[in-house]
C-alpha cells in the first residue's frame, strides 16, 4: 500500500516525499553558477574600449577638422556634449549623472540574481556604457558631476555618439529581445 501511495503521490502519506515550501522554492531556482564573471568581463571590455577611444580622440582629433571615414555617411568629429542625444537637456547634466549612477546601482543589485548568460551580456554592456559616460561627467570640464561627454562617431543625419552610447543601446536592445522571449535574469523562462 505504501508503494502505491508513493507512486500515485497521495498528499497525506508521510512516505510520499512531500516537499516543504522552502524546498519547492529552492527547486524552482535555476541551477548553475551565477553569471557575474560574464557581466564584469563585458562591462570591463566596454568601459576600457570607451575610455581608450576617448583618450585617443581627445589627444589626436580635438580641435581638428572632422575625418571622413565613409564619405559623408560617417565621420569622426569630436564634440563635448553636456546633455543627452542631439544635445538635448544641456542644463540637466547633473540629472544625467544621477541617472547613470542609479543604473549602475540597479545593475549591481540585479547581479545577485543573475543566472542567464544573455542577461549578463546585456547588463554588462549597460554597466560598461554607463560607467564610461559617468566617468566623463565626473572628471571632464567644466567640473565634477557637470562634465561634458566626449562624442566622436558622426553618422550622417544622426547625433554624434561614442562607444559607451553604443554599448548602452546594444544592451537595451538585447534586454528588450530577452523580455519578448520571456527570459528572466535568473534564467527562468516564462510564457505569458
Amino acid at each position: 500500500m505504501a508503494e502505491a501511495e508513493r507512486v500515485i503521490g497521495t498528499p497525506d502519506s508521510s512516505e510520499t516525499g512531500a516537499v516543504e515550501p522552502e524546498q519547492a522554492a529552492a527547486a524552482e531556482r535555476p541551477k548553475g553558477r551565477r553569471r557575474l564573471v560574464v557581466l564584469l568581463a563585458v562591462a570591463a571590455l566596454a568601459y576600457a574600449l570607451d575610455l581608450v577611444s576617448k583618450l585617443i580622440v581627445v589627444a589626436k582629433l580635438e580641435h581638428q577638422d572632422s575625418i571622413r571615414v565613409l564619405g559623408d555617411w560617417l565621420q569622426l568629429e569630436v564634440i563635448r556634449n553636456p546633455g543627452a542625444a542631439w544635445g538635448m537637456g544641456e542644463a540637466f547634466t547633473i540629472v544625467f549623472t544621477v541617472i547613470a549612477a542609479a543604473v549602475i546601482v540597479v545593475i549591481v543589485r540585479l547581479a545577485k540574481k543573475l543566472y542567464s548568460t544573455p542577461w549578463a551580456i546585456a547588463l554588462g554592456l549597460l554597466l560598461g556604457g554607463a560607467l564610461g559616460n559617468l566617468t566623463d561627467r565626473i572628471f571632464r570640464a567644466p567640473g565634477v558631476f557637470e562634465g561634458a561627454v566626449v562624442d566622436f562617431i558622426a553618422p550622417k543625419h544622426y547625433p554624434v555618439f561614442n562607444l559607451a552610447d553604443s554599448a548602452i543601446v546594444c544592451g537595451g536592445i538585447l534586454i528588450v529581445l530577452l523580455s519578448f522571449r520571456g527570459i528572466d535574469p535568473d534564467g527562468t523562462v516564462h510564457k505569458d
